[in-house]
């Protein structure tokens, strides 16, 4: 982990304006292809016949790296930089990108989820880098507008990332059940039906190495910034605050529930109780969950210049778990909107949480700052127990695990309703 020097002047950073459009082009590709894996779960589960329990480890593969590579990555950005360690993160994501061409031949689903390790270990170590960086690359008095700003770049990544993959992916059904083959017949139809997927993978590969190598490029245009080396034993001591260690269990708990509702949107809504709606255009309905998280955005931030964000992130939680217990308890049109919705209240949580959890850590911020990004894993496991839950009792049903991750969020939001000391 780590934590920048003393602050600049804005003149120390006059000659580097052009770096800041990289670090919203990072923002937005992997907020994009993370958000990809939402089109990708539902093909590799009609060509590898899976369960929901077992295509969810997709999620589990990828979100998985940011417990294991998280601190890593923290080590390399003290030895080399910001600049060269963003370098080393897309070419770590380029070769991730590029497993997806063994993988397709393989016929196996396992290599799959090592290409996506891999293409997730690169992004979290963009995006460590990612945050100090966009708060260096300026005044700090404007450092709040630049971070919500690369933020809306994230967003815009989420929400056109996956519109563009249903088309890509989706729109090419295979016209034989995979399940009828076996063999050679049947690792010859998964390499045929997967040429979609390397397809959209190596044009990702081909854009990540033109970014990565204009960042390497720009190395040494930022001036390397001494850093606190601190233990992860002693980062981890953060948690026996109760306010810390609550918030950090609501950052698991969120992007849990976040993911899990992501990555069973496209089969949801192809459900007859739903909108019954093919892969394609039940693919192309995701944006409207991430582009819900973008325009929340907006409307978060006005709502919390006037409330208590304690009080907001209670209420957002609220909402969302009433959305879901909506959508599992109907049918149709209801229910299949009630789901989508659920975006637009998620847009606040992350940052709010982040920031209820973090209040008063005054020096000690970049260690809590490291620990919640390890908090991330919660996509690796959530999603899993809600895919083995849809399977043993519905999809439907399944919704009720997302609803608990809400109410430990509501519970916190009422908890941290008060600023920190204040009772």
């Amino acid at each position: 982990m780590t934590t920048p020097s003393a602050s600049k002047s804005s003149s120390d950073y006059a000659d580097v304006p052009d770096l800041r459009l990289f670090v919203f082009v990072l923002f937005f590709v992997f907020g994009g292809i993370t958000s990809l894996n939402d089109v990708v779960i539902p093909k590799l589960k009609g060509l590898f016949t899976l369960g929901y329990g077992e295509v969810m480890l997709v999620q589990s593969a990828f979100f998985m790296a940011y417990f294991v590579v998280s601190l890593p990555a923290a080590a390399i950005v003290r030895s080399m930089g910001y600049m060269r360690t963003a370098a080393i993160g897309l070419i770590t994501m380029t070769a991730g990108c590029l497993l997806f061409v063994p993988a397709s031949s393989s016929g196996l689903f396992v290599a799959f989820l090592l290409a996506l390790f891999v293409l997730a270990a690169g992004i979290t170590i963009v995006q460590v880098v990612a945050n100090p960086l966009i708060s260096m690359l300026g005044a700090p008095s404007t450092a709040h507008s630049r971070l919500t700003f690369a933020q809306a770049f994230n967003s815009l990544g989420t929400t056109i990332f996956p519109y563009v993959g249903s088309i890509l992916i989706l729109g090419s059904l295979a016209k034989v059940d995979p399940a009828h083959l076996t063999g050679t017949a049947l690792t010859a139809f998964r390499t045929q039906q997967t040429h979609v997927v390397v397809a959209t993978y190596l044009a990702l590969a081909t854009v990540l190495m033109v970014v990565a190598a204009l960042v390497w490029l720009r190395r040494n245009r930022l001036a390397r910034t001494a850093v606190e080396s601190v233990t992860a034993r002693h980062a981890f001591d953060l948690l026996r605050q109760r306010r810390f260690g609550f918030g950090a269990l609501c950052i698991f708990l969120y992007v849990g529930a976040e993911v899990a509702i992501g990555s069973l949107i496209v089969s949801y809504l192809m459900q007859s109780t739903t909108l019954a709606l093919g892969a394609e255009e039940a693919g192309k309905h995701v944006p409207f969950y991430w582009g819900g998280a973008m325009v929340g955005r907006f409307i978060g931030a006005y709502l919390l210049r006037l409330y208590s964000p304690g009080k907001v992130l209670a209420c957002a939680a609220a909402a969302a778990i009433v959305l879901l217990l909506t959508s599992a308890s109907t049918t149709g049109i209801v229910s299949g909107w009630s789901m989508l919705l659920i975006g637009l209240f998620n847009s606040i949580m992350f940052p709010t949480i982040f920031s209820l959890a973090s209040e008063g850590l005054g020096p000690r911020a970049a260690e809590g700052s490291g620990i919640i990004c390890v908090a991330i894993v919660g996509g690796a496991v959530v999603p899993l127990i809600t895919g083995h839950t849809a399977d043993w009792i519905g999809l439907k049903a399944a919704l009720f695990v997302p609803a608990i991750c809400y109410s430990g969020i509501l519970a916190f939001g009422v908890y941290a309703r008060r600023p920190r000391g204040d009772g």
